[in-house]
């Protein structure tokens, strides 16, 4: 997987995916980001922008925000880090909430080679 070196194009990205799982098939559409991030409309406007010039992500006519394959992948890989290392800090004893948070910082930051090697070791100790 090759990295964005961006933390914020990553963080749309995984946003858009983990609202199209929410909304269940409903459109996802820039103010749902907005709110969801907590983010002004101007800012996510700017990085959906940039996400489409990347070739992440279409806006359709009525602005919903559609992954395209490769957005897709990508936000797949960052959601399914994200619940890796959420899942080894809550079995390690970290409270949740916290787990959530820490997760989310270090998602952005690990090498995929220490995440195969997590991903690994969660599955031969589930078995």
């Amino acid at each position: 997987m090759s990295k964005f070196y961006n933390e914020s194009e990553e963080m749309y990205l995984e946003t858009i995916l983990i609202l199209k799982k929410e909304k269940e098939g409903k459109e996802v559409h820039a103010i749902d980001v907005a709110n969801y991030m907590n983010f002004s409309r101007a800012s996510v406007s700017r990085a959906v922008q940039n996400l489409k010039s990347k070739g992440y992500i279409e806006i359709l006519d009525n602005d919903a925000l559609i992954l395209l394959p490769k957005g897709e992948e990508y936000a797949s890989k960052i959601y399914e880090r994200h619940n890796i290392l959420k899942e080894v800090l809550i079995s390690l004893g970290v409270p949740k909430e916290i787990a959530e948070d820490d997760a989310c910082k270090i998602e952005h930051a690990i090498s995929d080679e220490s995440i195969e090697h997590i991903k690994n070791y969660l599955e031969s100790n589930r078995k």
